[in-house]
């Protein structure tokens, strides 16, 4: 039975910096994830921010189950160009033949 997403389906590689916060001097990180296997798919999509905006997010990605990636979180995609993640789905099938894994779409 299939518990993760296999890794050979993680083709691309991104960097991952978890949103920690907000403070006096604007929006805070913490350290940086770097060569994190994913599946990019650059499609544009309507998706719901957490505060409840409808925004288009400008690439979606996959990842394995235990990604650390808040809202909020910078993101640097395999061309290069650094977003924002907007909103994270963490899909779990427990007893079902179906992969675990994380689900980004980004600004």
């Amino acid at each position: 039975m299939v518990t993760r997403v296999p890794a050979a389906l993680l083709r691309h590689r991104i960097v991952v910096e978890p949103y920690a916060g907000e403070s006096a001097y604007g929006q805070q990180y913490r350290h940086a994830t770097p060569d994190v296997p994913a599946l990019v798919d650059a499609t544009p999509r309507m998706v719901r921010a957490s505060d409840g905006r409808q925004v288009v997010a400008s690439a979606t990605f996959v990842a394995g189950p235990m990604l650390d990636c808040p809202p909020g979180s910078r993101v640097t995609l395999p061309d290069g160009r650094t977003t924002t993640a907007l909103t994270v789905a963490h899909h779990t099938a427990p007893g079902l033949p179906v992969p675990a894994c994380t689900e980004v779409s980004c600004e």
